[in-house]
């Protein structure tokens, strides 16, 4: 590994623990979804979004839309850690009247460009700004994080095909693609298979990677380059739960109380970088 992406891993091991400690001490949030989507962001706000933390109104940013809303304990810690606003914000998440809720909110928090909650309805946001910027002829990109269980919404892929009918090229959608939900696998409640070869169908260019491995997710980032008009789509195979061992793959931690003595042996193999 590289020093630079040694950098990034570092970061993103301080990030899974920020999550473990905020959802510890909220007793609430949605644990396991939201450290599968950690690498993710890492690679997106320190490598690939162009923003200014100091002015997070900017107009020439380029805009993120968490689609899978409940994983935003992970999108708020990247935020605090590029310094959008100060780190002890963190634990006061999901109080009354904090800064932080339980799903993200444009006027409430630096940093967040869409509302999250509402399955399904990110890519159709995306969509959104993206012909409200082309409007205005702006080279901003839009980037969209979505689950795969909101895959097997309907409105989902009326947004697939208004993304490719409208050529909008400066939408890029990352599925975080670790097989599970809620009640258990994806494929067993309502499979979404073949995934790569429907979004192509569907008129999207679409790569696969390793979403938790940052050279990975390089590649598949660089492969997507300029899309010829199409919108741009990068299948990430992740894993529930990833970093902490005994909650991999277990749709249970998807929404759990977290007592003492989960929280002190989760932070302890963090600490320890065991995944």
């Amino acid at each position: 590994m590289t020093p630079e992406l040694h950098d990034l891993a570092e970061l993103a091991s301080a990030v899974r623990r920020d999550i473990v400690r905020m959802i510890g001490v909220a007793r609430s949030g949605h644990l396991a979804s939201s450290l599968s989507i950690v690498d993710i962001l890492v690679w997106l706000y320190w490598e690939v979004l162009s923003l200014r933390p100091e002015e997070p109104a900017w107009e020439d940013r380029d805009r993120f839309v968490l689609g899978k809303g409940h994983g935003c304990p992970a999108l708020y810690s990247v935020l605090a850690n590029r310094n959008f606003f100060p780190r002890e914000e963190l634990w006061s998440y999901r109080r009354l009247g904090a800064m932080l809720q339980g799903f993200p909110e444009v006027r409430r928090t630096p940093g967040v460009d869409a509302p999250g909650g509402s399955l399904g309805q990110g890519l159709g946001l995306a969509n959104g700004i993206s012909l409200a910027l082309r409007g205005k002829s702006s080279s901003s990109r839009i980037f969209c994080l979505v689950g795969d269980g909101e895959l097997q919404e309907g409105i989902f892929w009326e947004s697939a095909m208004t993304s490719a009918h409208y050529g909008l090229e400066n939408v890029t959608l990352i599925i975080d693609r670790d097989m599970r939900q809620m009640e258990g696998s994806t494929e067993t409640i309502m499979s979404i298979e073949p995934l790569r070869d429907k979004l192509s169908a569907f008129g999207w260019n679409v790569r696969e990677c390793d979403g938790h491995d940052f050279d990975s997710l390089r590649q598949a980032f660089a492969a997507l380059g300029k899309s010829g008009g199409k919108p741009g789509c990068i299948v990430a195979l992740t894993r529930l739960g990833k970093g902490i061992s005994f909650l991999e793959n277990d749709p249970s931690g998807g929404r759990m109380v977290l007592g003492r003595d989960f929280m002190e042996k989760a932070l302890r193999e963090l600490e320890k970088g065991g995944d």
